[in-house]
């Protein structure tokens, strides 16, 4: 029976940071995750607890959340009225 392999959408690979490249399977009670862009390649045991979650574009703050010392800008006049 062949192995299944699945890709995560919006996953980043933590070697080489290439985002869609994360496949995911599991194996006689472990769970494996590979990229397809370079040679990084994991195995975690599978626990009854949550595994941790993988980093994605969707779970993390948007970059406009990311930075709290945003000011507004004003736009000035170039005739010099008002």
């Amino acid at each position: 029976m062949a192995i299944q392999k699945r890709f995560i959408a919006g996953a980043v690979c933590p070697r080489c940071a290439a985002m869609d490249k994360i496949r995911t399977w599991e194996q006689h009670g472990i769970r494996y995750r590979d990229c397809v862009a370079c040679d990084f390649f994991e195995q975690l045991p599978i626990e009854d607890e949550a595994a941790p979650e993988l980093t994605t574009r969707v779970n993390q703050p948007r970059e406009e959340e990311r930075d709290t010392s945003v000011t507004p800008v004003r736009i000035l006049d170039p005739k010099g009225k008002g």
